[in-house]
């Protein structure tokens, strides 16, 4: 199983401001090694906050591509789109570099095989998020899309009222880092089985090799 070793902040502004911080790092680092930097990005209301941030930080965006972990199959524009808040949140050298999942394709199923066949071979980075069911990209409870094993993007059944399109385990664990963030009481007794690499949720299945977690006290605590 691999380590996620855990990092506890004040609350959900300072993971967002460390996490920022550090995903710049690992970019300039990558950069400066290999010339490129390729990012995978959840959604969700901290991780929005995180995106700001990155305003405040030297990124070598030129040589960053972003992709998306997941999305919601909705039209562009609509609230329910990560795509949505990612524009309303990334500098907009980052959102040059940002390479969107196609979920307004007519063939979903097609849009899905295009979208990793784009994907590299390995992200350097994913940042992931953490239900309050255990949940993480869309790979959610009781899904089929938790058995793909041959492909790198799949397509989910429905879940809160959307399908979605998401990164599936191959790609996950083939990361050369994952990022969590994970913020508020209602994530404690998910984190803690996350920690413990427990099975029966679907973020505790995740096995990429090297691991961060990002969370607050609420989180660790189970306490507002």
């Amino acid at each position: 199983m691999a380590e996620r070793p855990v990092e506890v902040l004040v609350d959900g502004a300072a993971v967002a401001r460390r996490g920022a911080g550090l995903i710049a790092e690992r970019a300039r680092a990558a950069v400066a090694e290999r010339g490129r930097f390729a990012l995978a990005v959840s959604g969700g209301r901290t991780p929005w906050v995180m995106f700001a941030e990155f305003a405040g930080h030297d990124v070598p965006w030129h040589a960053v591509t972003i992709y998306q972990v997941d999305e919601r199959i909705a039209e562009d524009g609509d609230p329910d789109r990560n795509l949505t808040h990612l524009e309303e949140s990334l500098p907009e050298a980052a959102l040059q570099r940002l390479v969107p999942m196609p979920v307004t394709e007519a063939d979903v199923d097609a849009a899905a095989a295009a979208y990793a066949e784009s994907l590299p071979e390995r992200l350097d980075l994913v940042h992931l998020g953490l239900g309050d069911d255990g949940h993480t990209a869309s790979l959610v409870p009781g899904d089929p899309v938790l058995g793909v094993a041959d492909r790198d993007v799949a397509l989910t059944g429905e879940y809160k009222g959307r399908r979605r399109m998401t990164l599936t385990y191959p790609a996950l664990d083939r990361a050369g880092e994952i990022l969590w963030l994970v913020t508020g009481a209602e994530k404690a007794v998910p984190l803690a089985k996350l920690l413990a690499g427990d099975e029966s949720i679907p973020a505790g299945r995740v096995r990429a090799a090297h691991a961060l977690v990002l969370a607050d006290e609420a989180a660790t605590t189970g306490r507002p």
